[in-house]
């Protein structure tokens, strides 16, 4: 895996940036012996924005740039001038990025779309000049303030693959064998388990010029969801598909009891995932006669479609296509995206090297600086440090 161009997991360190101080600058000009406070404003620090891009399907570029830090912004000065805001940081995502904190777990945000656009860290608000505080009872401020802090996060990034059906099952069940029959993709296909080492997408043509898109994920073992195998691994590209296809070989001794332990892998990964359409394809069906199928139909699932098929003759794919279509057009699997529930981070949702890499990062704020010109410590008050206006202007 640590040859592999695909990765779906990466953790990252961001830091928005702070807010430039307002300035306590007076006009000074001839003749005008009272100018008065002209102090201007700071410029807001750069956010923190992530924005997704089709173009991307992996997470490898952030896996060599770790470390992401906005602007600072400016601080302000004479005349009423404000400072420069800090430039904003865009990190480009593929689209399907769910975004984790690092240290709770929790669930932040996610882009689905291309060019959607979401603000992950807010950069701080620029302090206000003096001339804001000038008043018929106080007409020469003697201060103002600084910049708002910047915000520093560790997050973990996850790509969950888009996709219409998602196929589970066993190593050597025929998965990729399927995809591959199935569409333009071309998997690795080997007679020894594991095989697939990463997702693999393809797109099924159906009639009408009609498509949808089919992933293929890692063989499941059963103990996965205690970190067994490969499948847990990539069990979170499953979480986005509207139909899981359970496939079966025809040649297992017991097939409803291969598909009540995918199943129960699938429940202790996350209970959503039972909610999702499921169909029960037989593969590998061409080993098979009549009278065998005909034995075999009354020990499977009575409530679950089934389907015996053969990549290799092409028996049953048109029936399975059928299926497969009719259960993803179905309004009850229509994917809304606020009503995924992405489940928290925990121990066994993790990789290991990925929560164990630590960064080296710099200080984020710097003393010397803090404050802006003109600025005496001995007149700040602490009542003056949430003095913020709510404006619009300050929280572009």
């Amino acid at each position: 895996m640590a040859d592999s161009n695909f990765i779906d997991y990466v953790k990252i360190h961001c830091r928005s940036g702070k807010g430039g101080a307002g300035s306590r600058h007076y006009y000074r000009a001839k003749y005008v012996p009272k100018g008065g406070p002209d102090g201007g404003d700071g410029g807001r620090g750069g956010h923190i924005i992530l924005r997704g891009d089709k173009q991307m399907w992996t997470l490898l570029p952030l896996k060599y740039n770790r470390h992401v830090f906005a602007g600072n912004g400016s601080s302000g000065s004479g005349g009423r001038s404000s400072g420069k805001d800090g430039d904003d940081q865009i990190i480009k995502v593929p689209c399907g990025t769910v975004v984790f904190d690092a240290e709770t777990g929790e669930f932040l945000c996610e882009v689905n779309h291309d060019g959607e656009e979401v603000k992950l860290l807010r950069g701080g608000r620029g302090g206000l000049g003096n001339w804001h505080f000038k008043s018929a009872t106080n007409r020469t401020p003697r201060y103002a303030q600084p910049g708002e802090p910047a915000i520093e996060k560790t997050v973990i990034l996850e790509l969950k693959l888009l996709a219409d059906v998602g196929l589970v099952g066993f190593p050597n069940a025929g998965k990729s064998t399927l995809l591959s029959s199935l569409s333009a993709a071309r998997p690795k296909i080997a007679d020894y388990p594991f095989t697939t080492m990463e997702p693999q997408l393809g797109i099924v043509s159906y009639r009408g010029n009609r498509s949808f898109v089919m992933a293929d994920i890692p063989g499941i073992i059963e103990g996965a969801s205690e970190g067994k195998g490969l499948g847990l691994r990539f069990l979170r590209h499953i979480e986005r598909n509207a139909v899981l296809l359970f496939m079966v070989p025809a040649d297992a001794e017991d097939i409803a009891k291969e598909y009540s332990i995918l199943l129960g892998e699938l429940e202790k990964f996350n209970p959503q995932l039972m909610d999702k359409q499921r169909v029960l394809a037989i593969s590998k069906s061409d080993m098979l006669d009549e009278e065998l199928i005909a034995e075999i139909e009354p020990t499977l699932p009575a409530d679950l479609p089934h389907v015996f098929i053969s990549s290799v003759t092409g028996m049953g794919i048109d029936s399975l296509k059928d299926i497969l279509w009719g259960a993803i057009t179905d309004e009850r699997n229509q994917i809304a995206t606020p009503s995924i529930t992405h489940r928290p981070l925990d121990g066994h949702h993790r990789v290991r090297e990925e929560d164990e890499f630590i960064f080296d990062t710099p200080p984020a704020v710097d003393e010397d600086e803090d404050f802006g010109e003109d600025f005496d410590h001995d007149d700040w008050d602490e009542s003056w440090d949430m003095e913020f206006p709510e404006d619009e202007n300050f929280d572009n």
